[in-house]
């Protein structure tokens, strides 16, 4: 759940299959490098669709080749097609980070898994360090299965427990139970030198006391890295159609400063709105999307944000799997494709970098966008006469008020 949200988007025709050369014409913008690149494989099944989830997930119906029901090898034989036609535009760059994402990733077996690093590993440049998070669902657990995914070249796991507590899991959709979440989260402390816990609050009926027990139940496994959500309510989801009874905002607020508070007395450091970590423990590849850091997204519905000498470009896949796998197969994996415009680059920037609690260096932004400073001074003053920013001559950040209202500061950097 930590990896960038795959919204909903209508299907279209293949977008147009350009050359490298049309990317490296001249333009507007004037990148003196370029920055790090991550990879982002999107796996879309999962057992059943929660209610509050937005992601482009499709529930396996058992219709594939594979005993999980999903069809394992053609999937990655898509995925392997859609890289090789992407490699043009990341020619020669060293991938820094992959994240396999989903939908629930653990539906995939350990072999599949191992084949997919592995061909990966085929075609990109890896960084000898390269951090390779996989998503896992304690509902998808079983004995040793995480050890499998270790062997299969995986260095750090992601678990969705979301809550130890069954009432607030059956509320969530999920499919694990307390026993489940628990043996997973030992398992993934046994097999991982670092990983990951997602947990959910201010859930449907929840209290602070039972938030706090949650927490201390994660805790108490001592995890490298928390990712921790406020339960909302998106729309196109079965919560939108039917929405629970969930905390008062006031009552969230207060669970958040327990959140900060608990975390931070074992020594972890809140470096991300959403995210805490042990030193040396913060999750790269997030911290490269926050920095506007270039992803290669690959898999159904996944995202792309790809810089170059005198553009940024977006590009999203075709969204549902079997459209996605005949497309790609074709050669034809991207649906979009479209230039980040000008004028949209401050926003795009801040929106990520203030999601940062030490912010962002002001020579970075530069770097980043190709725009001088003054594309942002406008909201950066009107940011610090709020008390939503600090800054000095080599950075800006959000103050603890910016933190807390954290969509006002951001909205600052719209454009006119």
């Amino acid at each position: 759940m930590a990896h960038i949200p795959i919204k909903p988007q209508a299907e279209a025709e293949p977008a147009v299959v350009r050359d490298i050369q049309h990317y490296m014409r001249p333009g507007l913008l004037q990148l003196q490098s370029l920055p790090p690149l991550s990879l982002y494989v999107h796996l879309p099944w999962c057992l059943k669709k929660c209610p509050y989830c937005d992601f482009n997930s499709h529930e396996a119906r058992g219709d594939g080749a594979g005993d999980n029901g999903v069809p394992e090898q053609r999937y990655i034989d898509a995925l392997m097609a859609d890289l090789e036609a992407a490699l043009p535009l990341v020619w020669g760059r060293t991938v820094h980070s992959i994240f396999i994402g989903g939908g629930t990733p653990s539906l995939f077996s350990p072999a599949a898994i191992d084949r997919l690093i592995g061909d990966i590993r085929a075609r990109l440049r890896l960084e000898p360090d390269c951090e390779i998070t996989l998503e896992a669902n304690p509902g998808t657990f079983e004995k040793d299965r995480f050890r499998a995914y270790r062997a299969a070249g995986v260095t750090r796991l992601s678990v969705g427990v979301q809550s130890f507590n069954d009432q607030h899991l059956k509320a969530l959709g999920r499919v694990h139970d307390r026993a489940q979440a628990l043996a997973a989260v030992q398992e993934a402390a046994e097999a991982f030198d670092t990983y990951n816990l997602d947990i959910m609050y201010a859930l449907p009926g929840q209290t602070l006391p039972e938030l706090e027990q949650d927490l201390l139940t994660a805790l108490a496994f001592q995890p490298p890295h928390l990712s921790i959500y406020h339960l909302t309510i998106e729309p196109n989801t079965y919560f939108a159609k039917h929405p629970p009874a969930i905390p008062e905002d006031d009552q969230a607020y207060a669970m958040l400063d327990r959140i900060t508070e608990l975390t931070g007395r074992v020594g972890m450091d809140r470096y991300e709105i959403s995210a805490y970590a042990r030193p040396g423990h913060q999750c790269f590849h997030n911290t490269n999307y926050w920095q506007f850091g270039d992803y290669l997204g690959i898999g159904a519905g996944a995202h792309s944000k790809l810089s170059f000498a005198h553009r940024v470009v977006r590009q999203v896949r075709f969204r549902e799997p079997r459209r996605y796998m005949d497309n790609a197969l074709a050669g034809r994996a991207v649906a979009q494709d479209d230039e980040v415009r000008r004028a949209d680059l401050p926003f795009e920037y801040m929106l990520n970098a203030l999601r940062l609690r030490e912010g962002f260096a002001l020579q970075d932004f530069m770097a980043r966008t190709g725009l001088p400073l003054t594309a942002i001074a406008k909201g950066l003053d009107a940011a610090e006469r709020k008390g939503l920013m600090a800054r000095d001559m080599a950075r800006a950040w959000p103050t603890e008020r910016g933190f807390d209202f954290l969509s006002d500061l951001q909205e600052l950097f719209l454009a006119d």
